[in-house]
C-alpha cells in the first residue's frame, strides 16, 4: 500500500487498526472492547479494600445425658452456670450473651431407637449465643475454653466465632469512585496509544461487592476470618473523542 493510500484511510480507520493491535496489551488492565460505530470503549475497573470485622457472633453448646430426666436437667443447669460465670470473667455483659431454652431429646420416643439406649435415654442440649462488637473480647473467650473443660463441662459443636463486617455501605461510595477512576485509567492508556482522548461516561455498571477472606486458606471461610477483603469490579463505557 502506498503512503498516499495509507493516509487516505483517515483517522477513524487508523484508530480501529490501532485498537486491534493494542487490545491484546490492555486486556489485562481492564479493556473489554472498542466499538468504532459509536466510538465507545468498554473497560473494567477494580477496587479492593482490606477491612476488619466490627461484629462477632459466637455460639457454644453443652450436652448432658442420662436415664433420669431430673438428673440430666441438674447437670445441664450446672453447666449453664459455669458458662455464665466464665463469660462474666472474660468481661461479657448480660446484654452480650443469652441462653436458648433447654432442648431435651428422649431416645425411647424415637421411631428408630439406637442401640444401648438404656445407657443414656435423655440428651439435653444447652446453647448460648454471644454477640459483641468487642472483637478482642470474643477472641479471648474463644481461646480460654480450657478452663471450662477442666471443670468437666462437656462442650459440643465447638466452632470458631463468625466475624461480620457491617459497614459495607459506608465504604461503597469511595470504592465505586475508585473503580471508575481505575477504569478511566485503562481507557486513557488505550486512547493515548490510539491518538485519541477519553470523553464522558456513556454507561456504567457497578457490579457486585464481594467480601472475601483476606487470607484464602483452605480450612477457613470468610466468616471465620477477622480480617477480610472487599472487592468490586465496575464496567464502564467511555466515549472516545
Amino acid at each position: 500500500m502506498s503512503k498516499s493510500s495509507f493516509l487516505s484511510l483517515g483517522l477513524p480507520a487508523l484508530i480501529l487498526a490501532a485498537g486491534f493491535v493494542l487490545s491484546g496489551f490492555f486486556i489485562k488492565d481492564g479493556l473489554t472492547s472498542f466499538r468504532t460505530d459509536d466510538r465507545v470503549v468498554k473497560v473494567k475497573g477494580l477496587a479492593e479494600r482490606e477491612v476488619e470485622a466490627d461484629l462477632a457472633i459466637w455460639t457454644l453448646s453443652t450436652v448432658s445425658t442420662g436415664n433420669v430426666l431430673s438428673d440430666v436437667q441438674a447437670v445441664s443447669n450446672t453447666s449453664r452456670k459455669a458458662i455464665a460465670m466464665y463469660l462474666d470473667s472474660v468481661g461479657f455483659t448480660q446484654d452480650e450473651f443469652g441462653f436458648a431454652p433447654l432442648s431435651v431429646q428422649d431416645l425411647l420416643a424415637q421411631a428408630y431407637r439406637p442401640d444401648n439406649v438404656e445407657k443414656g435415654r435423655y440428651i439435653a442440649t444447652q446453647r448460648v449465643t454471644i454477640r459483641s462488637t468487642d472483637i478482642d473480647k470474643i477472641d479471648r473467650g474463644a481461646s480460654g475454653l480450657d478452663s471450662l473443660l477442666k471443670q468437666g463441662i462437656t462442650l459440643s459443636n465447638m466452632q470458631a466465632p463468625n466475624y461480620v463486617f457491617t459497614k459495607l455501605n459506608e465504604i461503597k461510595p469511595e470504592m465505586l469512585a475508585e473503580a471508575v477512576q481505575n477504569a478511566r485509567k485503562s481507557a486513557q492508556e488505550f486512547a493515548q496509544e490510539s491518538g485519541a482522548d477519553v470523553g464522558g461516561i456513556k454507561r456504567a455498571s457497578q457490579g457486585l461487592f464481594q467480601i472475601l477472606p483476606r487470607d484464602p486458606v483452605s480450612f477457613a471461610s470468610e466468616r471465620n476470618q477477622r480480617f477480610k477483603r472487599v472487592r468490586v469490579v465496575s464496567t464502564v463505557d467511555f466515549f472516545i473523542e
